[in-house]
């Protein structure tokens, strides 16, 4: 008899796993939400709480007695060079804008991706205060709570989000018709706010890492977006180094200028 070789998962098989997962880690996260959960500081001054702490726990757990043969990234878990020898990596954060979490804010969010050559092939982000869940698969579209979403056509005068420095250099004409919009935590729900319409843009600062962007990359990318680095080039996830310089995430000719503002900045 000839072997046969086993059926590959179909994309969707990857969404709902993520998809199911995220949504019980938001379970979990919403015990501990505005009840004082225990938390503790990590160098650099980051908070790191209970609730981040189980919601990897479980995340890890539930993900990877899925799927055995892919790598592990996620910000609170200790990396090691064993996931670069896998062919696909879940890429985790437990709660990404875990101040906003912590000050019983609601922009915060579960953020689950695999990636597979560097780039997102599935990923969801699940933001239970909001009640707003974030999927997609790549060539696949994007949804979010099960309904398509864009990202929002040409303005007059855009809504952009970012630091201000990197807002202050953008062309003046159109400096002039923006419309800055306030601090958003997490930078995942920022960026998602793009996919769904409600930003234009918004620049992401120095030192974002993997876990903060690989899902929400696909969501806006299905959505008619992109998320660019000072060259005009797509980042890449799961690689050596989590680490990526300064981003910028729109669509169209705005996207162009605003990673022109990121050429014209120093070099780190």
């Amino acid at each position: 008899m000839p072997v046969t070789e086993p059926a590959r998962l179909r994309p969707h098989d990857d969404l709902n796993l993520i998809r199911d997962a995220a949504r019980e880690a938001g379970e979990i996260a919403m015990r501990h939400f505005r009840r004082d959960p225990k938390v503790w500081w990590k160098e650099g001054r980051s908070p790191v709480s209970e609730a981040d702490l189980a919601v990897d726990k479980h995340l890890r757990a539930v993900l990877l007695g899925a799927r055995p043969d892919h790598g592990w990234l996620s910000e609170e878990t200790a990396d090691t060079p064993a996931r670069l020898s896998a062919e696909r990596t879940f890429v985790v954060d437990p709660i990404d804008g875990t101040r906003a979490f912590l000050d019983g804010r609601d922009t915060w969010c579960v953020s689950v991706a695999i990636v597979e050559g560097g780039r997102t092939v599935a990923g969801v982000i699940d933001c239970p205060a909001r009640r707003e869940i974030y999927g997609a698969v790549a060539g696949g579209g994007v949804t979010l709570n099960d309904r398509p979403i864009a990202v929002a056509a040409a303005a007059e005068a855009p809504a952009l989000g970012g630091p201000k420095t990197m807002l202050r250099a953008l062309p003046e004409p159109l400096r002039a018709r923006m419309r800055p919009v306030g601090y958003v935590p997490s930078l995942a729900y920022r960026v998602a706010m793009v996919a769904k319409g409600e930003l234009g843009g918004t620049f992401i600062k120095p030192d974002s890492h993997d876990w903060d962007l690989a899902a929400v990359d696909l969501i806006l990318r299905e959505a008619g977006g992109a998320v660019r680095d000072r060259h005009g080039n797509a980042p890449r996830y799961a690689t050596r180094n989590p680490r990526h310089g300064p981003l910028a995430a729109g669509s169209g000719v705005l996207l162009d200028a605003m990673v022109g503002v990121l050429a014209g900045l120093p070099h780190e």
